[in-house]
């Protein structure tokens, strides 16, 4: 099978479970949560593009910004996306270390300020990024 089948059989794998998992927390009754999965994407997607319009967030972090967009939408990744796990793995991880050098630059208010999401996402996302507790003083 071609590359290009890989990685769209990858992809509509990926897509299956998301939807799946959403599923269960929906049967669960967990909406609240299920939505927050749902609509974690675009949430930051959001969030990507209010911190590189952001005058405070130093060009270099911006850069940094644009090729984690870039790279996220490659149709090709460090590890192909039809490997279960390990191929959302390496992008989870970079999102991290991007998040990270954006949250130790401007700090967690920084990313509160253009977050839109769901509260307890963002939450999860600074304590992943900043380590530790991300509460306001």
């Amino acid at each position: 099978m071609p590359t290009w089948q890989w990685v769209l059989v990858g992809l509509g794998l990926t897509l299956v479970l998301y939807a799946v998992f959403i599923g269960v927390l929906l049967v669960a009754g967990r909406r609240t949560d299920a939505r927050a999965l749902a609509t974690f994407i675009p949430d930051c997607l959001i969030l990507f593009r209010g911190l590189v319009r952001d005058p405070r967030v130093p060009t270099s972090r911006k850069l940094l910004l644009v090729a984690l967009i870039a790279y996220l939408a490659m149709p090709f990744d460090l590890v192909p996306d039809f490997i279960p796990v390990a191929g959302q793995l390496d992008d989870a991880i970079i999102v991290v270390l991007v998040l990270r050098a954006l949250v130790r630059t401007g700090g967690p208010e920084l990313v509160r300020e253009h977050w839109r999401g769901p509260h307890r996402s963002l939450e999860v996302i600074l304590r992943v990024a900043w380590g530790g507790s991300t509460s306001n003083p």
